[in-house]
């Protein structure tokens, strides 16, 4: 199972899309600090995420939340500040 997620900063207004295999494990790399990029917005919650058969799928729906139409779908499901 694939996933393309969202997540939010607890403490800042930023939202992280991704795609992954292992959502939670993810999750923790994230609030560790592994990615660099994004270090100074931890930690993060998941705010929404939709499985996928394929790694494909995923990286297609990631993209797709990061266009202007994906961030307009994600308004409709995330709180955003």
């Amino acid at each position: 199972m694939f996933y393309a997620y969202v997540l939010k900063s607890i403490n800042h207004d930023y939202l992280y899309k991704g795609h992954c295999q292992n959502l939670e494990i993810r999750l923790k790399e994230h609030n560790s600090g592994q990615t660099t990029s994004i270090k100074p917005y931890i930690p993060f919650e998941v705010a929404y995420f939709e499985e996928f058969a394929t790694k494909e799928e995923a990286v297609t729906r990631e993209k797709y939340f990061k266009s202007a139409t994906g961030r307009r779908f994600l308004k409709t499901k995330i709180h955003i500040r």
